[in-house]
């Protein structure tokens, strides 16, 4: 099992980011692909159309998102947490992700998605370019 945490910037206000984040539509809006999720503790989740699925375990509006996300035979659980922070300007945020026991054999393609597909889209849907 293998850790992994960034922080990534995101060239809008905080209350966006969380909303891209936890809206169903907003997500679709950005991903391309169908979401399911609700901001209810303990709520299911799913994400890129169903390529990643789980457990909404807390939330603190505008702030923090904290899911665990299941893997097969997994015996630990694989828990991520995002905290958005306001950026340098009230117009970026600084999001910090921390995604804990990603199994081995899928870190590497895990860190490529969370660049590319999660935060790459997110970044690329509020800056537009």
């Amino acid at each position: 099992m293998k850790d992994f945490k960034k922080y990534y910037t995101i060239l809008a206000p905080t209350e966006e980011v969380y909303l891209a984040l936890t809206n169903p539509l907003s997500i679709k809006l950005w991903s391309g692909a169908e979401a399911e999720m609700s901001t209810e503790a303990e709520s299911e989740f799913s994400l890129f159309d169903g390529d990643v699925v789980g457990k909404n375990l807390e939330f603190v509006e505008g702030k923090k998102i904290v899911q665990q996300w299941y893997f097969e035979g997994q015996d630990e659980p694989s828990i991520v947490t995002i905290k958005i922070h306001e950026g340098k300007s009230k117009t970026s945020s600084s999001v910090e992700l921390q995604h804990t026991n990603i199994p081995d054999d899928v870190y590497e393609e895990f860190v490529d998605g969370w660049n590319t597909s999660y935060f790459g889209e997110l970044y690329e849907f509020f800056d537009g370019e």
